[in-house]
């Protein structure tokens, strides 16, 4: 491949996954229930599908999110939060039948929006309570019913990964992960 060709390609990623960011930033947006949005689901699939580079859409999501609702003490933590769910989703293994993948990236969503607060709360404790874990637990038991939302809603969105997966694949010419299952 040429230099060219090459800068092209990068810039056309480029370009894509800024588009992804933007448009997991705008289906946060619109969660009607608190906590139940797709994001789980975009980022476990762009993480199956473009592995490291989906860091870049997770990121251009995060700066949004800063960009418009402000750089506050809210916002830190999902410079990690969210990074913690691709390192997981970089675990999913390839090569297996396309309904464990399914049933895993449901697992794995869903856990990351039980843990959500849980993974938000060392931030929390030292930026927020200064150090006092009891204020902490207090907030995490607090926010458990939203953690409970994201659980379910994170598992309900992840329904469609496996979709959304063969659907990128096939408009971007990558590789399809999983093992499909043939009827006959």
């Amino acid at each position: 491949m040429s230099k060219v060709n090459k800068r092209i390609k990068a810039l056309e990623e480029l370009v894509l996954f800024s588009l992804f960011g933007a448009m997991m930033y705008l289906t946060a947006q619109v969660d009607l229930i608190p906590n139940f949005h797709p994001l789980a689901m975009f980022i476990v699939a762009f993480t199956v599908i473009y592995r490291v580079k989906a860091l870049i859409p997770l990121y251009v999501y995060v700066f949004l999110e800063g960009l418009l609702g402000g750089f506050n003490l809210w916002w830190a933590p999902y410079l990690y939060v969210w990074t913690v769910l691709w390192a997981v989703a970089m675990l999913i293994p390839r090569r297996i039948n396309e309904i464990t993948a399914g049933i895993l990236i449901i697992i794995v969503s869903g856990l990351h929006g039980l843990l959500f607060g849980v993974l938000y709360a060392p931030f929390q404790c030292y930026a927020v309570y200064n150090g006092d874990w009891g204020m902490t637990w207090d907030w995490i038991i607090y926010g458990a019913l939203f953690d409970t939302f994201h659980l379910i809603g994170n598992a309900t969105s992840s329904l469609l990964a496996i979709p959304l997966i063969r659907l990128i694949t096939r408009l971007s010419g990558k590789a399809y992960p999983y093992k499909k299952l043939t009827s006959k």
